[in-house]
């Protein structure tokens, strides 16, 4: 069965943040892939991954990136999947700039989502 969920990481770094996050996809059984890659570092290894996200049969894209967290935003346009952006916490301002450098980095008509820093794994609604 092909991935339908696309986790790609700015840095090996933020992986002990999402591996939580994979672990619960595991758990409910949702086939997905891992990436790392850097929007400042490889633009064009982004560009390549996001744009064909959809031909490899990705529904959703979770986009982890710390300090200007610039990936989510570079993801979102080179696709036209849901993007969901967790800001990755920075030693030093732990977070908090990841998140405002969200607003307004998708088109009104597309989805797009910013989790909060601190925790990176899904979680179902109370019943």
């Amino acid at each position: 069965m092909s991935p339908v969920v696309g986790v790609i990481l700015g840095s090996k770094s933020d992986l002990p943040l999402m591996e939580a996050c994979v672990k619960v996809l595991d758990e409910l059984g949702i086939e997905h892939e891992v990436k790392v890659c850097s929007a400042h570092r490889n633009p064009r290894g982004v560009m390549e991954w996001a744009s064909s996200a959809r031909e490899r049969g990705l529904k959703v894209v979770i986009a982890a990136a710390g300090g200007a967290a610039h990936l989510p935003g570079v993801v979102a346009a080179w696709t036209d999947l849901p993007v969901i952006g967790v800001p990755v916490p920075t030693q030093h301002l732990g977070g908090v700039e990841a998140p405002r450098t969200r607003p307004g980095w998708r088109p009104g008509s597309l989805a797009s989502a910013t989790t909060r820093s601190s925790d990176a794994t899904p979680k179902s609604a109370p019943p």
